[in-house]
């Protein structure tokens, strides 16, 4: 399976195993409570998805990597303790409390929030020393004399042993207390993943010229190459920060991030090219609507991969404002509810609700923080949403302390918004009118990769749903109408056989 199935067959599962019954208990036992075992190559996302599930959830999560437990700081540290039995003293061994344990009740005390996910990475690289308890603990939860406390779903990870040296086989006894999910990487799930995350277009666009680079592990004369899906994330991260310093990324950076010398040498190139395309085509006129024939003239007589590059550009300039768009949106929704609580309020009263619910939201969303148990576009619209009750919170303290002091604040932040949603539709409509002075006239696919693009990135379709986009809606019906005429053709020359 890829990791987008892996992750909701974690997040069904993790429903189920926390599911109670009507006297509160958990429908399922502890004991039948099976760990999840992901067993996929090296940077393919699993720990990324452990995240995004706990955040999807609200639920804690708690990560270890267990190649760097021992004995000692996995089950705790033995010491000798008194007892009483039959009225004769004995010394007994005890054991201090796991680590891993110490840690789930500190994120338990830290946030308030008792179920989680209890994540151990590598786990099929434990120690020798380690290797049998592992078998009580993922039968009973239990890391020496405590127990994993209830509620707590628990997720292992390794990988495959052609990549790593360390690994230990599992043998049956162990095989057979855990639901094993084998993870493939797979380039559609990473490219979705990275229109939703804005990962940068070179490598989205290289990519879907190059599928064959997006995973790859190799044995060479130089020893093992290997490019993952957290390889190309974290270079994408790299090129954003490097290019607003005004840096250059040369090959040396590239290779930090992707050890094979074919990608590296051929992204390194396209990089370079992306880059002049950017400076020849004046993207930002582009999208002011105030570009020239000649500009128009040769992106239609460009070879298609420039072709492509272009357009790959200037989305992902429109898409950029439209994600900040949604965002500073979901995030004034977010401020709305707390406001309209706040109707009827003046004066101190007023105050000091807006200071108590400031002060609120800061606790929670630190708390939420604390445990992993939010997302980062959650964590965003939060932060946004407090900014905006500070700056009414200000105006409030400066001025009339008064709800239409709030609401002429609020107001205010509506009507910017108003604003940057006009020139989000005003930038995807020149966006279109460029493409199609462009590219009408060529054989290629660029409308049709547009709308497609559009369609299937999750910030410019809740855009279009919610300010529309009449030049989106009308390539779109005639692509509808090609497709069906397509069909039409299909279907006659399969009846046509029959005959």
């Amino acid at each position: 399976m890829n990791i987008k199935q892996a992750k909701e067959y974690i997040k069904q599962t993790a429903g189920i195993y926390l599911k109670k019954d009507e006297l509160g208990d958990y429908v399922i036992p502890v004991v039948r409570q099976r760990p999840i075992f992901l067993l996929g190559a090296p940077g393919v996302g699993k720990t990324a998805i452990m995240e995004q599930i706990a955040g999807e959830l609200q639920i804690a999560l708690v990560s270890y990597s267990m190649t760097h437990h021992t004995r000692q700081s996995a089950i705790g540290l033995p010491f000798i303790r008194h007892q009483v039995f039959d009225g004769r003293e004995y010394d007994i061994t005890e054991y201090t409390m796991s680590e891993i344990i110490a840690t789930i009740y500190e994120t338990m005390e830290e946030s308030g929030i008792r179920e989680g996910i209890l994540f151990l990475d590598e786990i099929n690289c434990v120690s020798e020393t380690l290797s049998p308890s592992m078998l009580q603990f993922l039968q009973y939860k239990v890391f020496g004399r405590h127990r994993v406390p209830d509620g707590w779903v628990i997720v292992t990870a390794g990988n495959p042993p052609e990549y790593n040296k360390a690994v230990r086989e599992f043998d049956v006894a162990v095989l057979d207390r855990m639901k094993i999910l084998n993870v493939e990487p797979d380039y559609n799930i990473f490219k979705e993943y990275a229109l939703e995350n804005s990962l940068h277009p070179a490598i989205v666009n290289f990519l879907d010229m190059k599928r064959e680079y997006f995973y790859r592990i190799e044995n060479t004369v130089n020893g093992r190459s290997y490019v993952t899906a957290r390889g190309w994330e974290d270079l994408s991260e790299i090129l954003n920060l490097y290019e607003e310093e005004g840096l250059k990324a040369d090959e040396t950076l590239i290779g930090q991030y992707l050890t094979n010398e074919t990608v590296v040498r051929e992204f390194g190139a396209y990089y370079e090219l992306y880059n002049k395309y950017k400076r020849d085509y004046h993207i930002h006129e582009i999208l002011n609507g105030t570009v020239n024939e000649a500009i128009c003239k040769r992106a239609g007589e460009a070879a298609f991969d420039e072709r492509l590059s272009l357009l790959s550009m200037l989305m992902d300039q429109v898409l950029s404002d439209i994600k900040d768009c949604i965002r500073r949106l979901n995030a004034a929704a977010e401020a709305a509810k707390v406001l309209k609580n706040a109707e009827g309020l003046s004066g101190k009263e007023l105050l000091a609700y807006l200071e108590r619910v400031i002060e609120g939201s800061k606790k929670q969303l630190a708390s939420l923080q604390r445990a992993s148990a939010i997302g980062a576009d959650e964590v965003y619209s939060r932060k946004r949403a407090g900014k905006l009750l500070t700056d009414i919170r200000s105006e409030v303290l400066a001025g009339e302390s008064s709800y239409e002091t709030v609401r002429s604040v609020y107001n205010s932040e509506v009507v910017r918004l108003k604003e940057a949603g006009e020139a989000c539709a005003i930038q995807l409509h020149n966006l279109f009118s460029f493409a199609e002075k462009a590219f009408g006239e060529t054989d290629g696919n660029e409308l049709l990769i547009l709308v497609t693009e559009l369609t299937v990135n999750p910030w410019s379709s809740r855009f279009i749903a919610r300010f529309g986009s009449p030049d989106y809606e009308k390539h779109q019906k005639e692509l509808m109408i090609s497709e069906r005429r397509i069909n039409m053709q299909q279907e006659v020359r399969e009846l046509l056989k029959e005959m």
